[in-house]
Parts: structure tokens; sequence; C-alpha cells
């Protein structure tokens, strides 16, 4: 069984392959090469080679590369979110989504990149200056290092690509292990592209001893990564002077006010916890619910819970397919037998069949039960009893991780007090803290990273200010 590496335009063909296996039935639904460290070097050095070309290259022409991958994504959606299915296990009809955010992630960059660009700066504004002509334009940083998640194994790859290569940059992905061939047939699209730029996308695949090669190297500038904490802070450690930025982990919150709407509340936060089995940074994990409306909020998301339908990806109706791997599956319950012991009460039956694990809703949970503390990355959702949200806020807030919060309330002082007192890098009025809209700044504060996402900040976070004085 044979797998391609993309060393630049070139696709080299290996023997030596590991297998991917659907979560789901067990079988092997893709295949992916071994690379090595040697791999990961020859791929940055086709990158630092093709920067010529790239910075060479018109912004019309990168545009058009961009939107040329668009319009094939639209041509292939089917194929591509069906292969998403078969590798990760994500419901097919989230699959579908997912292939039409992409398509407006690298629609959106293209569109951006047309309207970045620098100011003139008044150099007599002070009395040490004079005049003179002087401003600053953004250039492209030179090789770029996107290393992604299996979650969103599609439009995670995305966010890097596209403002990285709209840039003028080149790119070396090292996709996730668990969706080579989704990551596989998005790079050919650029590489086939009319439009491409020679060599500017390398594809590698690999775990510690790739990424190692790829982020101690000198060749790269900029490091863009998405995943665990710990693997965050060893590229931190051992990067050396670039620029890294860094989307980790969340424990994303709550907080429901006697005054919001409960059915729409109950509602979004079912759909908020358990979407993608939880698989998700801003999934919410802690539901801070206010003591005069607590066990009708509490019999409410139950409720909703129960409506989820649980099965088959392939199903049109499935919400939720199974957890990545028998360990996930075996951490949830163990998230879940912990809490109960320290007091907690499962409201629906905690249930999982191999990896299909079954949503679960935790009521009676305190601040110091562990599956508030970390990050559980499941389909499990805790809910707190509270005072008021002066009562919530520095008890959200403690927690090392500040990603995304939200606050359902009809109460518009206490909307604003939310947005200015709540520690994250996002917060959500009258919604879920899991609703993000690719086109804003995405990232968070504390262990939750470092930088932001969205074409136009990842373009910022992708290109150097050059400062231009003519006199």
């Amino acid at each position: 069984m044979q797998a391609k590496i993309f060393f630049g335009s070139t696709q080299a063909v290996t023997q030596e392959v590991s297998e991917r296996k659907s979560p789901y039935s067990g079988e092997v639904v893709s295949t992916a090469p071994i690379c090595s460290a040697d791999d990961a070097n020859k791929a940055l050095q086709i990158a630092q080679q093709a920067t010529v070309a790239a910075k060479a290259s018109t912004l019309a022409q990168r545009c058009s590369w961009l939107l040329d991958v668009a319009q094939k994504l639209k041509q292939n959606k089917e194929d591509i979110a069906q292969t998403i299915t078969d590798e990760v296990g994500k419901p097919i009809a989230f699959a579908r989504v997912e292939v039409e955010r992409c398509i407006e992630t690298v629609t959106l960059s293209a569109e951006t990149m047309r309207t970045m660009h620098g100011e003139t700066i008044n150099t007599d504004a002070m009395a040490s200056g004079k005049k003179t002509l002087s401003f600053f334009r953004r250039e492209s940083v030179g090789v770029v290092v996107a290393i992604t998640p299996f979650n969103f194994p599609l439009n995670l790859v995305a966010h890097k690509l596209a403002p990285a290569l709209v840039a003028g940059n080149t790119v070396v992905l090292k996709p996730t292990p668990e969706a080579p061939l989704t990551a596989y047939k998005f790079a050919k699209l650029f590489v086939d592209s009319e439009y491409a730029i020679k060599d500017a996308l390398s594809v590698v695949y690999g775990d510690a001893e790739v990424g190692s090669a790829l982020i101690t190297s000198d060749i790269p500038r900029v490091i863009s990564f998405t995943g665990s904490v710990p693997v965050g802070n060893i590229i931190t450690k051992n990067a050396g002077i670039k620029k890294v930025s860094l989307e980790l982990g969340g424990n994303a919150a709550t907080y429901i006010d006697k005054s919001a709407d409960l059915q729409l509340a109950a509602s979004r936060c079912a759909l908020g916890a358990f979407v993608n089995s939880g698989q998700v940074c801003i999934s919410l994990q802690r539901i801070y619910v206010n003591a005069d409306i607590y066990d009708e909020f509490a019999s409410l998301v139950a409720e909703e819970t129960k409506k989820l339908v649980v099965g088959s990806p392939y199903d049109e109706e499935t919400f939720m397919g199974p957890l990545i791997d028998d360990e996930a599956a075996t951490r949830a319950m163990k998230w879940v037998e912990s809490a109960i012991e320290e007091g907690a009460t499962a409201l629906l039956t905690p249930k999982h069949e191999g990896r299909m694990f079954y949503p679960c809703v935790m009521a009676d949970v305190r601040d110091d039960m562990a599956i508030v503390c970390e990050e559980v990355f499941a389909p499990i959702v805790s809910l707190v009893k509270v005072n008021d949200f002066d009562d919530a806020c520095p008890r959200m807030n403690n927690s090392p991780y500040g990603l995304q919060f939200s606050v359902f309330t009809n109460d518009l002082n206490l909307s604003q007090r939310a947005i200015n007192e709540l520690d994250a890098g996002g917060i959500v009025i009258n919604d879920m803290p899991t609703l993000r809209f690719d086109i804003q700044p995405y990232g968070g504060v504390k262990l939750s990273g470092v930088g932001r996402e969205g074409p136009r900040y990842a373009i910022e976070e992708m290109t150097e200010i050059k400062s231009i004085i003519i006199c």
C-alpha cells in the first residue's frame, strides 16, 4: 500500500505507511506516509527556496489561486465531507458544514488580502521630527510551519494555509495523523491549481520527531499550531526566535441568569456542549446557574440533551458520532465516575459503547471537582449552582484557560458587566460559548494560547511590517 508526500509541488511515493482506521467501524479508511526528521528538513529547504517565487508573485495571482481552490472545494464537497466522516467520525451533516466553512475561509482570505494595506506616518508630528514621506507596508515572512488537530481536519488547515499563502509565504503543513487523506485532498487542490506558485506548499506527516524538526529549524519564521497545552508548551520552549501562534485548550463556561430565556438557553447549551461529541476547544463544559432557576434549567437542559441523536456518523439525522479513539472514551467515563464519587449527580445515565459515548449532564457539581477544573474534551457538561453573577464571575475566571465564555441574560447592565469582567478571548451574550464565526478574531488568554486566527488576523501574524522613510 502506497502513500504520498508533497515535497513542494512534487509528490513522492513511499511504501512505508501507517493506516488510519475509522473511529466508528474500525475499518482502514486511509493511509499516511511514515515521515522522518529528514523528510521534514527536506520540505523546509524546498519551502525556503520557493520563497523567492512566492515573494515575486502578484497579489492577483495569489487571490486567483485561493478562489480556484474554493471553487474546486465546491465541486468536491461531498467527497471531502465523506472523507472527514471516514477518518474522524464526524457526523456527515456536520462534515458538510465544515467543508462549507472551509470554502468561506479560503474565499475570505483572498478577499481580505485585497484590502490589506499599510499607512502613511506624519513624521513631523513631534518637535524632534521633520517632514518626510514615511509609510509602512506588510510583507511576507518567508516560511510558515502549520500544525493542525483532528477535530476540524479541514477548516483549521484552511485557517493556516489560506492566510499564509495569500500573503506570499510558503508553507510546510503537518496535519493531524488522524486525518491524513483529508489534508492530502485539500493540499492537492492547491498544488494542482493553474495559479499555484511552484513548491509553495509541502505536506509531511508524523508526530514528535517530525514536529520537533519543523519547530527547531532556523528556516521557518512563523509556527502556527492548534492543539494541546503540553505540546504548545514544548513548542514555546524549543522554537527559538520565531513568531509563534498557539491555539490551545479551553474550559468554556456560561452563566444562566434568572432573567434569561431558559428554553433558549437550554437548547443552545445542549448544542454547545455536545456538538462534535464535545471534542472542540470551545465546547461548553461549565454552566453556572442562578439558584432561583437552577432546578428548572437543569430539567430543561436534560430534556434537550435527550433529543440528540447518537449513532452512525453516516446517518443524516445523527448529531453525535464516536469519540476519536478508545482512550478518549475511557478517559471520558473516568471523568464521570470521578465526579459521581465526589458527590455529583448524573441527570442522564452515563453510557458508552466502545467509542460511542452518550451525552452526559452532571448536576450538583462543585468548583473543586476535577471535572470542572480541567479540560475534558468529551460530551460532558457540568451544572454549578450560584447565587448570582457576582458569585459566578470569579468562579468562571478561576481557570488556567480563557478561550470563550458566554452569558444568557435579558439584563443589559449584566451584559455589559460580563463583557468587561469575564477574562477570555471571546465573550458571547445569549448564545453558547461554542459560537464562532470564521471572519472574527479568534484566540484566548492565559493557557488558551497566543495570537489570533481568522483570515485578517492570521495574515497579520504571518506578515512583517516594513517601515520606509523617503527624505
